[in-house]
């Protein structure tokens, strides 16, 4: 038996900036290349699902798959998380068979309890603070359609939740401008741009989405209504309704070389016009394949290539 690593020697990504940006640029690097390590052969992979998602799933299994692994996903009533066993034990237990362990939660206190006691690398698939394997699909695109992430413009237009935390973190790390535009109440604090500058970045937060995307490179967008919100449905729908919805005016103030992202899935007419999500800038699917190939990238310097 190959002898446990300390607590404090395992690395855990439950956030973007659990990266250093030279450690950021290899796992993008790595997500691009078609022969992998074969870091998982042998092994399996815990995926953990509090929360359903197609793009998670997919993407997951058969990442830990083309790099010679076995993925076994787990619905969280399968393990009774702190009812039937503690999220702790739920985390000592899956690290006695698996090399690695993905959890998509509802809060990301459980995460960090889970990490801190597993023997094995946590990967966070996502949680109500943050979806760090949705920034590196979305940088891993951005890379691909210009070359290069430092120094392009990022528009988000929408709410300050999870996806665009993590992409602001991202971005930062990367080289990129980031701003934001949303209805007061729904604009990252001041704990969000502290931890975006600690990057060496910044986010830009400004009301007039026109502001925004003026120059912009990429103009993205979100649900409005994440899931586990419905009971806010109706407030935050009046709140982003008309002004913060990606319409052809909107994605005219963008650089002439834009695109269009968007982490879906999608409400056309709602947060982006149906010719905006399924016109000639958008580039959602190659978005949606790129989950596959950042968690790829992710896993093989994870567990070996680094």
């Amino acid at each position: 038996m190959t002898p446990a690593l300390p607590f404090d020697c395992i690395r855990h990504i439950l956030e973007v900036d659990d990266l250093s940006a030279g450690e950021l640029a290899q796992i993008l690097d790595l997500s691009g290349d078609p022969a992998p390590a074969q870091v998982l052969e042998g092994k399996g992979m815990a995926l953990l699902f509090e929360k359903p998602s197609a793009r998670t799933r997919h993407s997951m299994e058969m990442a830990v798959v083309q790099l010679g692994g076995h993925p076994v996903t787990v619905a969280a009533a399968e393990v009774g998380i702190d009812y039937r066993e503690s999220a702790e034990d739920v985390a000592r237990t899956l690290a006695c068979f698996h090399a690695a362990i993905g959890a998509r939660v509802k809060s990301h206190g459980l995460l960090e309890r889970m990490a801190a006691v597993s023997s094995v690398p946590v990967v966070n698939m996502l949680s109500d603070q943050a979806h760090p394997l949705q920034a590196l699909a979305d940088l891993l695109t951005v890379k691909q359609e210009f070359g290069g992430i430092s120094e392009r413009r990022i528009a988000f237009v929408g709410d300050a939740n999870n996806v665009s935390r993590s992409l602001a973190i991202g971005a930062g790390l990367a080289g990129a401008q980031f701003v934001i535009s949303g209805p007061p109440g729904y604009q990252f604090d001041s704990t969000d741009l502290d931890r975006i500058a600690a990057t060496g970045g910044a986010a830009e937060v400004v009301d007039d989405p026109f502001e925004a995307v003026t120059g912009a490179h990429v103009v993205y967008t979100d649900v409005w209504v994440s899931m586990g919100e419905e009971a806010q449905a109706a407030e935050k729908i009046d709140a982003f309704s008309g002004r913060y919805s990606v319409s052809k005016a909107l994605m005219g103030q963008a650089s002439t070389d834009a695109i269009f992202l968007h982490c879906l899935p999608a409400n056309p007419g709602q947060e982006a016009s149906e010719e905006i999500l399924y016109g000639p800038q958008s580039r959602i699917w190659q978005q949606a394949e790129n989950r596959m190939h950042a968690a790829r990238g992710l896993l093989a310097w994870l567990l070996g290539v680094s």
